[in-house]
């Protein structure tokens, strides 16, 4: 979970060297919205644009289910996005990870993308 947690101090921190910290070299994230096709990203594509955005950014997850097999991983929760402020989508996050000689790295990020109706996070509103 520390990794992952990184990804989200990073994406709040507008900081791509921490991403990186985090991602496999060839990592990549594949957002589901809807009925649109799939899109995906490489991580460094996303480090960079993240590191760009001047928005405060803010991500949360809840009640992950983690598995784990020797130096694999699986991790899926419920999550909320912020923008600026305001909640702008939520979702479910699902994260592969696998472990090398420096911890665990994450290796793909899949998350869909809800924008409407979103149930309240039991965290409560975004401090």
């Amino acid at each position: 979970m520390a990794s992952i947690q990184k990804i989200f101090d990073g994406m709040t921190a507008h900081d791509a060297a921490m991403i990186r910290s985090v991602l496999t070299d060839d990592a990549r994230l594949t957002r589901v919205r809807g009925d649109q096709p799939a899109a995906s990203m490489a991580g460094e594509q996303f480090a960079h644009a993240i590191e760009g955005n001047q928005a405060r950014l803010l991500e949360r997850m809840w009640e992950p289910k983690i598995m784990v097999s020797g130096r694999l991983a699986a991790v899926w929760a419920p999550y909320d996005f912020h923008s600026d402020g305001k909640l702008t989508h939520c979702g479910i996050d699902s994260f592969l990870l696998v472990k090398g000689a420096d911890g665990w790295k994450i290796t793909s990020i899949a998350y869909t993308v809800v924008t409407e109706a979103c149930a309240p996070s039991p965290m409560g509103p975004p401090k």
